[in-house]
């Protein structure tokens, strides 16, 4: 058995602020976009990344533990600082990596990271 990962999918509160933070604000390239479903995913290299509204407040508003990676993780946190809520600046890790945390407009948090040569 072969399984890959194709798309992943976070819940939002507020569906079109957060289609516009993803596309706007991060700069991800929307793929689909259904306003009955309220539904969006955005083009990455690798899986695709979706939004959905959710229905309970529970499923957002906490760390999602997903990834975005970055050529440059300085440039891309002077370039959002005053844009996004960095939960944590970019620090090197103990592990090896370099990364921030950052928040969306509903609280979700991620992963903002700058892979090292020897630590992908």
């Amino acid at each position: 058995m072969n399984i890959s990962l194709a798309y992943v999918n976070v819940f939002v509160n507020d569906f079109d602020p957060a289609v516009r933070f993803y596309q706007d604000v991060l700069g991800l390239t929307l793929a689909f976009r259904d306003d009955a479903f309220k539904y969006a995913s955005f083009s990455t290299p690798g899986a695709s990344f979706a939004i959905v509204e959710a229905h309970e407040a529970s499923l957002t508003g906490r760390h999602t533990g997903i990834g975005f990676v970055v050529e440059d993780l300085d440039s891309a946190y002077n370039e959002l600082k005053n844009k996004v809520k960095f939960v944590s600046p970019p620090q090197q890790q103990a592990w090896g990596g370099y990364m921030a945390i950052l928040e969306d407009p509903d609280g979700n948090q991620f992963y903002f990271d700058q892979f090292q040569p020897d630590h992908p």
